[in-house]
């Protein structure tokens, strides 16, 4: 009789072999400290290597597991509390996933019966039924951790394949500084605009008609979508819209630490996602067949951004032929947020953030229930749809990765508004250090100075070196100042400052920084 009851695994701790439950607390606790000592060192090696942005990525990734460790306590503790919750049984076959009374083997269902003491609690609920049972609480709880592992390993992989695609313009930037470039691109070489490198590539008799355009970009996502020509037209464009003086600007190593920057966007869920799944989770009724026709969502997505982000370089062709018939030296063209939706080149960050996700989703959910209920399941009706849901899954992340991320790191560099990365973290961070030890200083002179010596003083010293301008030897001609920190700490972006003509006292290759940025609590 008591081998039976033990074979029957529903024996508690009172009933376990104590080297039973120290030997599954001591993995958990193990697998719980290498985790933890990996982040730590991972976090050390970023502060090391001055990688403020994947550092933060970092401290964001520890923020979610930490929601997905307090979810599943949660869950675990309110097991019992929440499946002792019950409803009218009119109201449990309402909106179900699957028919109802049938499981994956093609069972009926029996409801448990009660006997002892436990048969005037069901005489209280009759005709009543567990809000959820504690089975379908722990099956919720496995799904909420997939979830969030897809998430991770996608943004993890996507982000990777994605630099990987990107290291051929490493050598691209390099060949920048070459003579045969120099040469390519003297500024007393006149060519027709149609004539150029980079107008034979976006101008032809598709691009005078916007359904063919869309056609023609959509096709040429998937062959060869970034080209060296476009990286050195735009490349051009960025240094001659925002620091016109600065010929050796690496802008590979921009591109990179502002990918960086939008890493730590895109490698967790927000609260608006997490919504998201609540809605998908409500609308999956049976015979909607909400999770076949979901799986290609993200695909389309992707191939209409793709798309979208081709037709913008095109675009840039287009405006630099109404603009001139003859160009001189490299093609010029203006960084424009017109040329993205809803003039805001962020959104398109906002859409890959969503497509990964939406396709994390996909694949947790066919995991989840192929590892809960199987292959025959009313999940995997039709085994041909099944099939195609995953391989949608790795396409999508396929050309996310190779397509998609390369093409939207190049071109959204040319909205109006470049980044904060522009300076880089240690400029900044310099800064900020310079920028405290001033501050520190003028108050303790202001405690020893009377008031108006005081001001005399500041006035003096401001006639000598203005305290809001990092520079390079006086001019007297006409300059413009490279950047300018936006208004508040948290901004990520920098405006560009309009060219003053006139004012000699602004030196030559100036950097202004707003110094309320630097502001050190």
């Amino acid at each position: 009789m008591m081998g039976e009851e033990r074979s029957s695994g529903m024996d508690n701790l009172q009933e376990t072999p104590t080297w039973a439950v120290a030997s599954i607390c001591f993995i958990l606790i193990l697998l719980s400290i290498v985790l933890e000592h990996s982040l730590h060192q991972i976090t050390n090696w970023l502060r090391e290597h001055k990688k403020k942005a994947l550092e933060e990525a970092v401290e964001k990734l520890k923020s979610e597991l930490m929601l997905s460790g307090f979810i599943s306590l949660v869950l675990a503790a309110l097991q019992g509390p929440i499946s002792n919750i019950y409803i009218p049984k009119k109201y449990a076959n309402f909106m179900l996933p699957c028919q109802k009374g049938a499981t994956n083997t093609g069972e009926k269902f029996e409801e448990p019966q009660r006997t002892g003491a436990s048969s005037n609690f069901d005489k209280h609920h009759e005709g009543m039924v567990p809000l959820m049972s504690k089975e379908g609480i722990h099956q919720l709880h496995i799904f909420i951790f997939l979830l969030a592992s897809t998430q991770l390993v996608f943004s993890l992989l996507i982000m990777a394949l994605g630099r990987a695609k990107m290291s051929s313009w490493k050598a691209w930037e390099e060949e920048t500084q070459s003579i045969h470039y120099q040469v390519a691109n003297d500024p007393v070489r006149i060519r027709l605009t149609r004539e150029t490198t980079f107008g034979r590539r976006h101008l032809g008799i598709w691009s005078k008609s916007t359904v063919l355009l869309w056609i023609k970009c959509f096709f040429r996502q998937f062959f060869y979508s970034v080209e060296k020509v476009d990286y050195f037209t735009l490349r051009h464009g960025f240094i001659i819209a925002h620091m016109p003086r600065n010929n050796y600007f690496n802008f590979q190593n921009y591109i990179q630490r502002s990918l960086e920057d939008d890493f730590k966007v895109v490698v967790g869920i927000s609260p608006s996602l997490w919504l998201v799944v609540v809605i998908l989770l409500l609308a999956d009724v049976n015979g909607l067949h909400l999770y076949l026709w979901i799986a290609y969502f993200p695909l389309i997505i992707v191939l209409v951004l793709g798309t979208k982000l081709e037709v913008i370089l095109a675009r840039m062709a287009l405006q630099l032929k109404d603009q001139t018939t003859v160009v001189q030296g490299a093609p010029l063209v203006q960084p424009d947020d017109n040329l993205f939706w809803f003039r805001s080149p962020r959104f398109v960050l906002s859409l890959i953030h969503f497509i990964m996700f939406m396709n994390a989703f996909e694949l947790a959910f066919f995991l989840w229930a192929t590892w809960q209920f199987g292959l025959k399941t009313c999940y995997h009706e039709n085994r041909g749809f099944a099939v195609a849901r995953v391989a949608s899954a790795m396409i999508v992340q396929i050309i996310c990765s190779y397509v998609t991320l390369p093409i939207y790191a190049l071109v959204t560099q040319m909205g109006s508004q470049y980044r904060s990365a522009l300076l880089g973290e240690r400029v900044i961070e310099s800064l900020k250090q310079w920028y405290a030890r001033v501050k520190k200083k003028k108050q303790q002179s202001s405690s020893h100075q009377p008031l108006i010596s005081h001001s005399n003083s500041e006035l003096g010293s401001s006639r000598k070196t203005s305290p809001t301008e990092i520079s390079s030897p006086p001019t007297a001609q006409p300059t413009m100042a490279l950047a300018e920190i936006i208004s508040s700490p948290g901004c990520d972006e920098i405006s560009e400052v309009k060219k003053e003509s006139g004012e000699a006292n602004v030196p030559s290759e100036a950097v202004v920084v707003e110094l309320s940025v630097f502001e050190v609590n």
